[in-house]
């Protein structure tokens, strides 16, 4: 029942090419435009281009993914009547996970072989620490999208992920680094579990570590957005 429900949310997604677009054309369309282009300040090279583009597509399939088609399926009370039926509330959500850290998954290999193509070569050893640091920060984007779900109307889910999204594209290092941010924008914005896992991210790729702060906030984010989402979550979209 659980393989079943998870292909399920897969072909879903396979279907939809609005969700094909935000969870893999846009980050693959930015790593190879930005790769081949010189258009942006120094430090834009590839070390540290790629592992801000990847951070980018586990937001996109965690927070802003997950978070609109959760927000549609409860605004449609689909996700009430398949808590009610034999799959169960439990299930349901250990299946959409499975599912979206499947699609995560594909991201990463297919972004990280474009980014290898281009050139790119990651410290083998920082592997791990890098999909550590990545299996944290989409546990607490994904925690924000559900919880901004569970209690929004599914339009208004939709406009303030994307609003959401659209903010940490410009604001959280993806692609341009925060020092060209306003000072207190910069501030800000370190403390987002998007930034965190970028700055974890390129640390760990560049085989020169992780920096404390950053595992704090992603460790806090991670356990903090996930419980606040189930805790207000509210299955019936009334």
């Amino acid at each position: 029942m659980l393989s079943s429900y998870v292909r399920f949310e897969l072909r879903l997604l396979l279907r939809n090419p609005e969700q094909l677009l935000l969870v893999l054309a846009i980050p693959a369309g930015l790593l190879v435009f930005f790769g081949t282009v010189d258009v942006l300040p120094d430090p834009t090279s590839l070390p540290f281009l790629v592992p801000g583009v990847l951070s980018l597509a586990v937001l996109s399939s965690t927070m802003t993914g997950l978070g609109i088609a959760t927000g549609f399926q409860r605004s449609s009370l689909a996700l009430k009547r398949l808590g009610a039926t034999p799959l169960g509330a439990r299930r349901l959500v250990l299946g959409k996970s499975i599912a979206t850290g499947t699609v995560v998954a594909l991201q990463l290999a297919v972004l990280g072989a474009i980014g290898v193509a281009l050139g790119w070569r990651p410290a083998a050893s920082g592997v791990p620490i890098a999909l550590l640091a990545a299996a944290l920060g989409g546990l607490a984007c994904a925690g924000i999208g559900i919880g901004i779900a569970g209690r929004l109307r599914a339009e208004v889910t939709l406009a303030a992920l994307n609003a959401l999204y659209l903010v940490m594209l410009l604001a959280s290092g993806f692609v341009l680094d925060t020092v060209h941010l306003p000072r207190l924008v910069a501030a800000a914005i370190e403390f987002s579990p998007a930034t965190a896992m970028t700055s974890a991210l390129r640390g760990a790729l560049a085989g020169s570590g992780v920096d404390a702060g950053d595992w704090a906030v992603l460790a806090t984010w991670a356990v903090a957005a996930p419980l606040l989402a189930a805790r207000s979550f509210r299955w019936d979209a009334d």
